[in-house]
């Protein structure tokens, strides 16, 4: 059976497919009766459902993180779309399942991303090229790259979500850096470098995206710049970096989050510090807003202007417009 393209359900349609039980939430109505509420999910999209009491008893053992069997059809509420269940959901079992069949992943092809860092590692020469290519070259490391998340919530928590925001960070820092007079190959190696604790940070699987121990307990950047640190210590020594420049990209690395009350170890020192900083925060906020109107509970209803409430992750409410500037 062909994967299930959420994004295009219509009401009406028909669902019987696999797919991801997202978030599970038990609740009682005003009556006292016991339902509960699942989002379902794919790499597609998300779409919630309702299980009313007659059900629930059937679906004790449905829990976030499994795959389940799902037979329903698609209804309107509130101007959003639903599932109402014809059958209680059935647990599969997966054993060696492809994950990301059923996690949100992104949409812009991978090779497109991977040719934009490999162009720009092309324009860097001596010590610059050999620290970034202790990681970009290594094609183990690119891997782990491309199915990490840029969050386990919030901007680019998505599968590939870190090689998404690391482009866009190194896209607006190259622009920034030629309109600023700052070194763009410099500015270009602190982006692609910036995030790459991330691969040590978080899990990917069937309940999503989480921490790992050590992404717990230390965080992306202090991750950064031990790994950083690490693979210097393996090029020759006719190959090794100066003092400084060891230094300076574990700045970009300690510095990037701008300000000690947001993560940063330090504040941005130098123009392409300040820079990459910026373009983090832009690539981040970006993500937010174009996610924020595409967003069900924020827009339940397609006539809204307005979002319904205020986004979370960008701290107020949202405008989406309706009219066309082309």
């Amino acid at each position: 059976m062909a994967p299930l393209e959420i994004p295009k359900l219509a009401v009406g349609d028909r669902v019987q497919h696999e797919l991801l039980v997202r978030e599970r939430e038990d609740k009682v109505t005003k009556a006292g009766d016991p339902f509960l509420t699942l989002k379902l999910g794919n790499a597609t999209g998300v779409l919630g459902a309702n299980v009313w009491k007659e059900m629930v008893p059937q679906v004790q053992g449905v829990r976030p993180g499994q795959v389940v069997q799902v037979i329903g059809v698609v209804e309107e509420y509130a101007g959003r779309r639903q599932l109402k269940l014809t059958a209680p959901p059935r647990v599969v079992p997966m054993g060696g399942a492809d994950i990301e069949q059923f996690l949100p992943r992104i949409t812009v092809p991978e090779e497109r991303l991977w040719a934009k860092i490999d162009a720009w590692r092309a324009e860097m020469h001596g010590p610059l090229r050999r620290a970034v290519d202790l990681f970009f070259a290594d094609e183990s490391f690119r891997a782990e790259f491309a199915r990490t998340p840029g969050a386990t919530r919030g901007h680019h928590a998505l599968v590939g979500g870190l090689l998404l925001h690391t482009c866009e960070v190194a896209d607006i820092a190259r622009a920034s850096a030629q309109t600023m007079g700052g070194n763009v190959t410099l500015v270009t190696a602190g982006a692609l470098l910036h995030d790459i604790g991330k691969t040590k940070t978080y899990t990917v699987d069937l309940a999503g995206f989480d921490y790992t121990r050590a992404g717990m307990l230390l965080q992306h950047i202090v991750l950064g710049s031990l790994m950083l640190e690490e693979r210097l210590r393996t090029l020759p020594p006719q190959d090794q970096l100066s003092d400084e420049q060891r230094l300076e990209l574990h700045h970009f690395i300690q510095s990037h989050h701008g300000q000690l009350e947001f993560g940063a170890a330090v504040r941005p020192m130098t123009l392409e510090a300040e820079i990459l900083h910026f373009a983090d925060n832009t690539s981040a906020k970006g993500n937010d807003f174009t996610e924020a109107v595409e967003d069900a509970e924020l827009f339940p209803s397609a006539e809204l202007e307005f979002s319904a409430k205020r986004s979370w992750r960008l701290e107020r409410r949202v405008w989406k417009r309706s009219h066309r500037w082309d």
